[in-house]
């Protein structure tokens, strides 16, 4: 195929057909990056969990959507077996000395099986038209975020999304939430100033896991299934809104962003990603080579700061040589 007859088969209509439900998943990825943002910013630890407690959240919500929970309780379900899974992560750091990247990778390795149990197989599907989030959709409309219901998914992810980012603001407003930023900011001087930075390590890896896994409920919602490696990469998905939304945020807030908008270019930079991959698909491009575009897109969001660090090192640099030089020539 030649390069214009392959341009010519793209219909910029079908990608814009593809965009509403690349936002309604983009929002479900950025709730899920708020989890991450939590570990990898305010506690500044690497949590490999991730890719583990996501597939719990789908795992939990799933069987008991089919047991008859009302979507709304199998969702803080979720949420409950998520955070478990981050305290394991950091009982397993802070009271048995393992380095928390270790820690992240035996709980993430072992809830591999622990999901398998729950799900009694590796995937289970809930009907997105039974199961809603108060009562029966298909007879009421009452779900929350299904793929066959895709402006009322964004309108109520929106909604969703706006609740957990105004808890969020709050909570790390209050004493324990600052503890709890000090404590990754500088944890010499939290320990000095009395605050336990275990027990912060361990309530941070918490809240973060089981906002992963809520997001990970929402996917099996949205998708009306479950699979037991619907987790796999979320960590780096995760790390790629995170990069994208703070690159974006520093762009648009020369001065700085205060804690509220910054969470909220998380959100964005979830929708962006997915956005991405979309249009990536609708090149036609190889959908293995998703993996290698993400890693690509990250490095490169990666390298921004960086990049404008050393542009503007570099010129204050040569300012203040230029300046020596001239005074030298007036002498």
């Amino acid at each position: 195929m030649t390069l214009s007859a392959y341009f010519s088969s793209l219909s910029i209509l079908n990608l814009f057909s593809r965009m509403p439900a690349a936002v309604a998943q983009g929002i479900i990825w950025g709730l899920m990056a708020l989890g991450v943002f939590i570990t990898f910013r305010l506690l500044d630890v690497a949590d490999l969990t991730v890719d583990g407690s996501f597939a719990t959240g789908g795992a939990v919500t799933v069987m008991l959507l089919l047991a008859g929970w009302p979507a709304w309780a199998a969702l803080l379900a979720a949420v409950v077996a998520g955070v478990l899974t981050g305290l394991c992560t950091g009982l397993l750091h802070t009271k048995l000395g393992i380095p928390v990247i270790l820690a992240g990778i035996l709980t993430q390795f072992s809830l591999y099986s622990i999901n398998l149990r729950i799900m009694t197989k590796a995937n289970q599907t809930a009907s997105v038209k039974k199961f809603g989030m108060f009562w029966e959709a298909e007879h009421h409309g009452g779900f929350l975020l299904s793929s066959l219901y895709i402006p009322q998914a964004i309108a109520a992810g929106l909604v969703l999304a706006a609740i957990v980012v105004a808890v969020l603001y709050w909570y790390f407003g209050t004493e324990q939430g600052s503890a709890l930023r000090a404590t990754g900011s500088n944890p010499a001087m939290s320990r000095a100033q009395g605050i336990n930075i275990d027990r912060m390590k361990v309530i941070g890896l918490g809240i973060s896991n089981g906002l992963v896994a809520l997001a990970g409920g929402l996917m099996t919602q949205y998708q009306g299934t479950a699979d037991v490696s619907m987790g796999r990469g979320a960590i780096v998905i995760g790390l790629a809104a995170i990069i994208i939304g703070e690159v974006l945020c520093d762009a648009f807030f020369k001065k700085g962003c205060n804690f509220a908008v910054r969470l909220l270019f998380v959100l964005l930079g979830g929708v962006i990603y997915y956005a991405v991959m979309v249009v990536i698909l609708w090149l036609r491009l190889d959908p293995n080579d998703l993996k290698l575009f993400t890693a690509v897109i990250v490095a490169a969001f990666l390298a921004v700061p960086y990049l404008q660090g050393r542009a503007k090192s570099s010129f204050a640099r040569s300012k203040k040589l230029g300046a020596r030089e001239g005074g030298g020539t007036k002498c």
